[in-house]
């Protein structure tokens, strides 16, 4: 396979860890972050740049804590001063990268590390990159001074992580004195996991200890997996009137880059180790911000269930006491009796239900206030019922939310009042259930208009049936109790036994399941838009479940391109599954090619010291 369909899967990689968005702030939440941010910044700033050009010189990168003397021994190696050492911290200034003037072509703004401006003088500024053209540098190298990674400065610390994942080659510097510090070597740790290029240099080493404190480093880097590293021991010394270490302190560094820059072979092998070992770790790595997707995916689909639930449950009682009789009681009820005969009237239901039903025929003619009055009595009913019941769900859901990590920092941030129903819910409430009153008038009165019931119709009015037909639908009487059972069920069984003696009985039921159809669903829209709320407070939190499958593929497909790369080492079982959402640590990376074991640089010459 080619470096070409390599670059291609990484770009996918690289595309979809961008899109990835990690907002809710769950468990882990801040690793994946982390991760996702580290990882995007190597693939646009090394993987990619340096997959298009494998040719291009090797970029060692010199990294260390603070005071361990980076920019001396960058100026010293050069011969002048090229980077301005921080006197006074913290420092915050540009970083320094040298390279010999024919090769200035590789370090433009569309070259490595393209998210820093470029500029040819110094800067105190961590988003610009400094390019010093220096003709002593061997071609096919350059050097970059990177700051601090252990800066109070938090700029610094993360321009220096930056810095250090776009390197072909790590040269950490660190001292005698401060050699066993923590955060050198979660640095160098890290470089272990990925198979990174790595030489050490061990400055101020006092002249007694030369021999005792680089084999206890030595150690330590073969105790974590750098024991093929370099590592160069430079005795502690004073430096010229430039600041400059003696030339001898530091030649056999000097020596040991520019022969890695006068071989082609053993300068792509170092790329190659580098590039070959951050796209592994990039395949390990990358499915642990699938996972955290995942996670943010599934704490936004609970919160959403929990409010598509609570609204859910406000439409099922709504339809359940529009359909019970509950509303065939209090004001309704009264201002039916009213309408239709005298409270002795109802009484008398069970023994004179035919005499009941000429009576209410009589009395569905005209009275115009009296029609009204039962359908606003109806209105208000019902507006009752569905306002009550849309604060209900809006309390459920806003509890239910409250109590999730996630739900509570949507809560927060929602400019919407969550816990209550929107302002203008009881005027949509009212509007919907005018509608609907409407909307049953015309219904009968279409259905009143046919030769065979028109005479019946216009004798009783479309009020007074609309009115009659709102009683049926609202006809069990499963949600009263007491007295008001038999009087309200009386009322149903009436209206029935009036609009079937208009349109029939087949009619009626048609007429009333269409009228509680239409009901319904003004009540479904009426709560979708408060739903909606919630809909729009998940939607702008961002998560994108998708990108965890792109995560994924684009793992398998860098995996599928490493298999087919002979250059590369190809994917192990476990990276392979890795993928799927089983992130697993391989237990070792590539081979590294053999190298110095220490090299000491000192100012008296070491007859028995190796020189690299």
């Amino acid at each position: 396979m080619s470096a070409g369909q390599l670059a291609s899967s990484l770009r996918l990689l690289a595309d979809a860890l961008d899109r990835s968005r990690l907002p809710l702030d769950l468990p882990g939440r801040t690793v994946a972050a982390t991760l996702r941010h580290d990882l995007t910044a190597q693939l646009n700033d090394y993987l990619l740049p340096r997959l298009e050009r494998l040719d291009a010189p090797l970029l060692a990168v010199v990294g260390g804590s603070t005071g361990a003397g980076k920019s001396t021994l960058v100026n010293s190696m050069i011969g002048r001063t090229v980077s301005r050492p921080g006197v006074i911290r913290p420092t915050t200034r540009s970083p320094v990268l040298v390279h010999h003037p024919d090769d200035a072509h590789w370090f433009g703004p569309d070259r490595i590390l393209p998210g820093l401006a470029r500029s040819l003088d110094a800067a105190d500024d961590t988003r610009t990159l400094q390019l010093v053209a220096e003709a002593s540098l061997p071609q096919g190298l350059a050097i970059l001074d990177a700051p601090d990674i252990d800066s109070v400065v938090a700029e610094n610390r993360a321009l220096a992580a930056q810095l250090l994942a776009a390197a072909d080659l790590w040269l950490f510097v660190t001292t005698a004195a401060r050699y066993a510090d923590a955060v050198p070597w979660d640095y160098l740790s890290a470089a272990a996991e990925r198979s990174a290029a790595v030489a050490v240099v061990l400055q101020r080493v006092p002249p007694a200890a030369m021999t005792e404190v680089p084999a206890h480093l030595g150690q330590l880097m073969a105790d974590r997996g750098l024991g093929d590293s370099p590592l160069f021991a430079v005795p502690e010394t004073v430096t010229d009137a430039e600041g400059l270490l003696p030339d001898v302190a530091v030649a056999p560094i000097r020596e040991w880059l520019a022969s890695l820059a006068a071989d082609s072979q053993v300068r792509a092998s170092v790329v190659l180790q580098t590039l070959d070992g951050a796209i592994a770790a990039q395949c390990r790595t990358a499915p642990t911000v699938a996972q955290a997707v995942d996670s943010q995916a599934a704490a936004v689909t609970q919160l959403r269930a929990d409010a598509e639930g609570s609204y859910r449950e406000a439409m099922r009682t709504i339809g359940v006491q529009t359909a019970d009789g509950s509303l065939l009681r209090g004001e309704v009820l009264a201002r039916w009796q009213d309408f239709v005969g005298t409270g002795e009237f109802f009484r008398a239901v069970e023994q004179k239900i035919g005499w009941l039903r000429d009576r209410l025929v009589a009395s569905l003619r005209g009275e115009p206030k009296q029609v009204n009055d039962v359908k606003l009595a109806v209105e208000s009913g019902m507006e009752v019922l569905i306002r009550e019941e849309g604060e209900a769900a809006a309390e459920r859901t806003e509890a239910a939310w409250a109590n999730d990590p996630a739900g509570r920092q949507l809560l927060a941030a929602s400019t919407a009042e969550l816990g209550r129903a929107s302002d203008d819910f009881p005027a949509q409430v009212a509007l919907a259930i005018r509608n609907w009153q409407a909307d049953v008038l015309e219904l009968v009165s279409g259905e009143g208009s046919s030769k065979k019931s028109r005479a019946r119709f216009l004798a009783l009015g479309t009020n007074g049936v609309g009115i009659a037909l709102m009683m049926v639908v609202f006809s069990t009487t499963g949600g009263i109790t007491g007295a008001e059972v038999g009087v309200a069920g009386g009322t149903a069984v009436l209206a029935q036994r009036v609009l079937e003696a208009v349109f029939g009985e087949d009619a009626v039921r048609r007429l009333a399941k269409r009228a509680k159809q239409d009901l319904d669903a003004r009540v479904e829209a009426l709560l979708a838009g408060e739903l909606a709320r919630y809909e729009i407070a998940l939607d702008q939190a961002g998560v994108r479940a998708e990108t965890a499958e792109a995560i994924r593929a684009a793992v398998a497909a860098v995996n599928e391109a490493r298999r087919g790369d002979d250059r590369l080492t190809p994917p192990s079982a476990a990276e392979l599954e890795a993928f799927k959402g089983a992130v697993r640590q391989l237990s070792s990376g590539p081979a590294r090619p053999a190298a110095e074991e220490i090299v000491e640089a000192e100012l008296v010459g070491d007859e028995d010291g190796d020189r690299g």
